[in-house]
């Protein structure tokens, strides 16, 4: 009987294993490899928070795209939505331990059905060391002194903790006020009442730090700092189309080209008193074709220029949760800073974080009782601490994209590429780590047509 690992068991994980045991045309052993306590959910479902919302509306969070309305109507089964008008339900958002729960149900499904797909599920909760291939083999040295062999691989790791910044002194980075993992309840809990707190970081990561901070009883100033300061927008006009752009968009390959139709469109909107918000919805379809068709030195440039605009557009907050962070700040409760951290020291007494102050132009200082890192993900493997995927990398089992956003591997097929350039065909990859190749790889809506993809190509070289 042929083998198959799956490496994570997060959604990504979790829906490719569905769909392997739905098509699935003979006998093979699927070994799910991954957490015991975020199995099925991975990070992003299974928060320290049930205040944690999506930040994508019911209607457009089914883990099957042939079947659109999957989640919608897994919620309006469940109790506490009984008699909740459908219309309504389809466009809120709702708590993410939830969506953790309908990937759970989903998983049990098709645990039932593998016995009759002749499908056996090895489940290991460890976490993969090493990797070694061998002609047609994949071996997995595993935290638990197990060695797993299989035909097929698949990396659906997500992503790697926040790197550390770049300062003088690395002492701080092993406090215990130092929380380089902001998912971890710990990042929000029994802080000193008495000082403030610091959050590295201005995205979506930090507003739901900056509220498990607030749940948790956390009553004194929050600041927050990063390069380009606080530009977390709302979700205003949800589910309203822009047809206009795609067909200009169309056959277009230069970055210059892109920004200037883009930025007369948004132009438009404005003029008619709305955002840029369905101006960039209605490129998402593109996103992944327009980015493959840049040049490396165009996503340079977009990166180093351009990301920093495109990110708040792109990735939304619910109206009532930017209207807390709005309150907040009100209240004197949470200060937004816009600069780059020079040094951090402690003593008995506090945190003294030395900073430039981007707006004011001067360097400044602030005294905290604890540092959070929500800086995002490290994407450089070579900077990625106790990481499977690093050798991986050193040996050359797979190789980094040019702008070492993820893995590089093949758009069509997802099999990852060696360090000579070569596809390997026994090693497939899924999710984040194709961020540099396609650049959108996070969201449900690509993940769950990945792990389509990548079941079939599975389920085709297993026949």
């Amino acid at each position: 009987m042929r083998k198959l690992a799956i490496i994570g068991c997060g959604f990504s994980g979790t829906m490719t294993a569905v769909q392997l045991i739905k098509n699935a045309s003979q006998p093979f052993e699927l070994i799910m490899i991954g957490d015991r306590e975020t199995f099925n959910t991975g990070i992003a479902y299974n928060p320290y928070s049930k205040k944690q919302l999506l930040n994508v509306v019911t209607s457009r969070m089914s883990a099957f795209q042939d079947n659109p309305d999957d989640f919608l109507n897994w919620v309006s089964e469940l109790d506490e939505f009984s008699g909740t008008d459908k219309g309504i339900l389809a466009n809120a958002f709702l708590p993410r331990y939830l969506y953790g729960q309908y990937l759970r149900d989903i998983w049990k499904k098709a645990v039932q059905s593998s016995e009759a797909q002749k499908v056996k599920i090895t489940i290991i909760h460890a976490a993969v060391l090493d990797v070694d291939v061998s002609g047609d083999e994949v071996t997995l040295v595993l935290d638990n002194d197990e060695k797993v062999k299989a035909q097929y691989c698949v990396i659906a790791t997500g992503n790697q903790l926040p790197g550390n910044i770049d300062i003088k002194d690395k002492h701080f980075f092993s406090s215990a006020n130092y929380y380089r993992n902001p998912w971890d309840v710990s990042a929000v809990s029994n802080h000193d009442p008495t000082a403030p707190v610091l959050i590295l970081g201005n995205g979506l990561t930090m507003a739901d730090t900056v509220l498990g901070l607030v749940e948790n009883g956390f009553g004194n100033k929050i600041y927050t700092l990063s390069p380009h300061g606080y530009s977390i927008l709302p979700h205003k006009h949800p589910g309203i189309g822009y047809a206009a752009i795609k067909e200009e968009l169309q056959g277009k390959r230069s970055l210059y080209d892109i920004v200037r139709i883009v930025s007369k469109h948004i132009r438009v909107a404005r003029k008619l008193g709305f955002t840029a918000e369905p101006i960039i919805d209605a490129i998402r379809p593109l996103t992944q074709k327009l980015w493959q068709n840049l040049t490396d030195q165009e996503k340079r440039i977009f990166l180093s220029r351009l990301k920093h605009l495109w990110d708040p557009v792109r990735h939304r907050i619910p109206m009532h949760i930017h209207d807390k962070l709005g309150q907040l700040t009100e209240k004197g409760k949470l200060d937004q800073y816009a600069g780059k951290v020079l040094e951090i020291t402690e003593n008995e007494r506090n945190i003294r974080v030395r900073f430039f102050d981007i707006k004011q132009k001067v360097e400044t200082e602030m005294l905290v009782s604890a540092v959070i890192n929500c800086t995002g993900p490290v994407t450089d493997l070579v900077k990625a601490e106790s990481s499977f995927l690093k050798e991986c990398l050193i040996k050359g089992i797979i190789r980094q994209d040019d702008l070492k956003l993820g893995i590089m591997a093949d758009p069509s097929t997802f099999e990852v590429f060696n360090g000579v350039n070569e596809p390997q065909k026994n090693i497939l990859v899924i999710g984040s780590l194709l961020k540099g190749v396609l650049w959108e790889s996070t969201a449900v809506k690509e993940l769950r047509e990945q792990s389509e993809t990548v079941a079939r190509q599975l389920v085709n070289k297993m026949m």
